[in-house]
């Protein structure tokens, strides 16, 4: 089963790029120059996020389904 997450994206006018979030994801995030962009490096980014904290065996999400 694959975990589902919340993700946000937003224009950031500082960064002149869309930024996408995973809330549920302490820190994980992403940016791009596009929407789409943004999503599929939030993709990339949250796959070595989860793998990551399972490796090292601390899982911060806040989404039970990915423990």
């Amino acid at each position: 089963m694959t975990p589902k997450y919340e993700v946000i994206i937003y224009w950031s006018a500082d960064d002149q790029s869309f930024i996408a979030e995973a809330p549920e994801l302490a820190g994980c995030m992403a940016d791009g120059k596009t929407h789409a962009e943004a999503l599929t490096n939030l993709e990339i980014v949250m796959a070595e996020w989860i793998e990551t904290a399972r490796e090292s065996s601390v899982v911060q999400s806040r989404n039970p389904a990915a423990a």
